[in-house]
């Protein structure tokens, strides 16, 4: 059964989505504080309780991202309880169990147990590759669905776990199509790469330059530093001398900005790129006027075209009224992965993992980013990416790949 609908049609259907409000978690640092929330009602003495776990960075320098992504899972259950959805014969009371993992593995995987422990019936998350990773082996002993969001790192969905799904775009994706625009379209020649060694990082800096190399690119270097280093005078002096016209860099925009300033300070002229971990609002921020007039590209792993775009920018402004800062990048893909593990559940009839797990690898969902199936290995089919670059401060679209 295709599931073609979106979510308001969907609530009519199935009463499965809707559109409602949640004002709860805290939002970042530079926003301002969001209104508390008030307390849950009850749920009716019949109802049957779905507890979703999300995880993600919500302390620590990416604190900005793993807040914007526990945003759309709010909103997501708040939207789905407002639906009134009925799982076999029962209405649902859904409930967020809301995990921060630090972006540290160890953390990860100690909250991953703390979900099992709480028999949650499925998990969004988590947002890093490097904390995904290791947290979806406990959830694949304990037989639990787990969407990532976020997560780019092939070896997520290539450890033959029937648990792992994820609806963006892997780093084979990723960083082969940004190695290819960096030769064909930025016409780079030497071509210099950093990464900051996480799973992550590393993963996506790989991709991108095999993919540079096959266009006809040559690497002039390749750097390392830490997801939480903040001078890079030595690694970028070093690089300088090979005077390379791109700059790649596989991390994070906490790192990323920092690091964009130091390339400017240098006096380096190059086009700067990343993956989505630097593509996002935040990045022009943390990076001043470095961030240039399109001296920037990055993609995000996911995009949406055609009909798909005005119903999602209308999401974001109701994302954005409702919390009182802009999407960072990946809170509407949170929310699809909440609603995809409810609509697997109301077509099994089931909120038991192990009945209606079959059901999300059979899933054709239309969702806010686009039609959402997965193949064999549990990676969204035909993922798109978006490339952006950045103009007056703002993240301004290049174009929708596939």
């Amino acid at each position: 059964m295709q599931l073609k609908w979106t979510a308001v049609a969907l609530a009519a259907a199935i009463t499965l989505a809707a559109c409602g409000k949640k004002e709860e978690a805290a939002a970042p640092a530079a926003a301002p504080a969001p209104t508390a929330a008030a307390p849950a009602a009850a749920p009716p003495a019949d109802a049957l309780v779905v507890k979703i776990g999300h995880v993600a960075p919500t302390s620590g320098p990416i604190a900005h991202l793993g807040k914007d992504n526990e945003l759309g899972a709010r909103m997501a259950i708040e939207d789905l309880n407002a639906a009134n959805v009925k799982i076999g014969d029962k209405v649902a009371k859904f409930e967020l169990v809301a995990e921060d993992d630090a972006g540290d593995p160890k953390q990860g995987t100690a909250v991953a147990q703390k979900l099992v422990d709480s028999k949650v019936n499925g998990v969004v998350g988590h947002l890093n590759s490097g904390t995904t990773i290791p947290a979806s082996k406990i959830y694949s002993d304990a037989g639990i669905p787990q969407i990532s969001p976020s997560a780019t790192n092939p070896k997520y969905t290539r450890q033959g776990f029937k648990t792992a799904f994820r609806v963006v775009a892997d780093d084979t994706q990723l960083g082969g199509t940004l190695g290819k625009y960096a030769v064909e379209t930025l016409k780079g020649k030497n071509i210099a790469v950093i990464d900051d060694r996480t799973a992550y990082g590393q993963g996506v800096a790989e991709e991108f330059e095999k993919a540079a190399k096959a266009a006809g690119g040559t690497i002039v270097g390749h750097e390392f530093t830490t997801d939480k280093s903040t001078d890079f005078n030595a690694i970028l002096t070093k690089l300088k001398g090979a005077k390379p016209d791109v700059l790649f860099f596989g991390g994070m925009d906490a790192v990323g900005g920092p690091m964009l300033k130091q390339v400017k300070q240098l006096g380096m002229d190059v086009k700067f790129m990343g993956g989505d971990g630097l593509c996002t609002a935040e990045l022009a921020k943390l990076a001043g006027d470095a961030i240039g007039e399109d001296k920037v590209v990055c993609a995000e792993a996911g995009g949406v075209e055609g009909d798909f775009k005005a119903p999602l920018e209308a999401w974001k402004a109701k994302f954005k009224e409702k919390n009182g800062v802009e999407v960072q990048i990946y809170a509407p893909y949170v929310y699809d992965a909440v609603e995809v593990l409810a609509a697997a559940m109301v077509k099994a009839g089931s909120a038991d993992p192990e009945k209606y797990l079959p059901e999300v690898g059979k899933i054709q969902y239309k969702g806010l980013t686009g039609p959402i199936a997965f193949d064999e290995k549990g990676d969204i089919k035909n993922g798109a990416l978006t490339l952006y670059t950045y103009k007056g401060g703002q993240r301004v679209q290049i174009a929708v790949v596939r």
